[in-house]
């Protein structure tokens, strides 16, 4: 099973440039999972029989959501976290209400949860720094381990985090701006004490190989870049990983797509 995540930049773009039809003509993703999608269902033509489409889009128009084509039929779909993390206080701040913005977007599966995520960034001022560690960042972990305590979970998807020096281009100059402050980069740290692993780092532990690129100054073509797009997995599918890719030859967005083989 191939299941690829692919932080889109708009769905409508994407497919415009004729990049999401290539990239799945060529790949057959079984799984793909799409993130800052920007539309809701019915605003994008997208063709594609063999697929069901499961969508979770945002409220604002143009703005952010997720969304997953799978081939194989989920037992059951989840928009958003738990109802009673939903009902709890702190979601709304002065950027927006992230309950709303849908960000999360889970498919179980037979033998594992798939959780598909869109993490808010934590701005250029950091202005949604501790809100993100405080809130999201904690709500987003409790929920994944209350999964796991039913089945495995692959959680992929944009988590608008380098984690260590080797999954930026330039850490010395980054540090301590968005994508790569100390208590994003310990957010991530938390899963991987909490029974994940980073599927791509296990297998490439000393690889550079980056999912972004600004648009300014030819980030792209000098590949200075970020990895912050990941998929992380239950500790007890280790076992059944047999590949991973950052597959960034493929143009389309200011992400390239990210895989995993099971």
């Amino acid at each position: 099973m191939r299941i690829f995540s692919w932080n889109v930049n708009g769905l409508r773009a994407v497919l415009s440039k004729g990049a999401l039809q290539s990239f799945i003509e060529k790949y057959e993703p079984d799984i793909l999972c799409l993130q800052e999608t920007k539309a809701k269902q019915g605003q994008a033509e997208v063709d594609l029989p063999e697929y069901e489409e499961i969508w979770n889009s945002a409220e604002r128009a143009g703005y952010s959501g997720t969304a997953i084509f799978t081939k194989i039929k989920p037992l059951s779909v989840r928009f958003g976290f738990y109802p009673e993390q939903e009902e709890m206080s702190g979601w709304e701040d002065a950027f927006g209400d992230a309950r709303t913005e849908g960000r999360v977007l889970t498919a179980e599966f037979e033998d594992f949860y798939l959780v598909n995520v869109y993490v808010p960034n934590e701005k250029d001022d950091l202005g949604r720094m501790n809100w993100r560690a405080e809130v999201w960042d904690k709500a987003l972990l409790a929920y994944t381990k209350e999964l796991d305590r039913d089945k495995p979970v692959l959680i992929c998807g944009d988590f608008n985090v380098a984690h260590e020096e080797i999954d930026l281009a330039r850490p010395a100059q980054n540090e301590g701006h968005a994508g790569f402050t100390q208590s994003g980069r310990q957010g991530m740290t938390n899963y991987l004490n909490n029974g994940f692993i980073d599927t791509w780092r296990i297998m490439h532990p000393d690889e550079q190989k980056y999912s972004w690129w600004s648009y300014r100054g030819g980030a792209r073509m000098r590949n200075v870049g970020w990895r912050i797009d990941y998929f992380l997995a239950s500790e007890r599918l280790r076992e059944q990983i047999k590949e991973t890719d950052i597959l960034n030859e493929v143009m389309g967005s200011d992400h390239c797509p990210i895989m995993v083989e099971l």
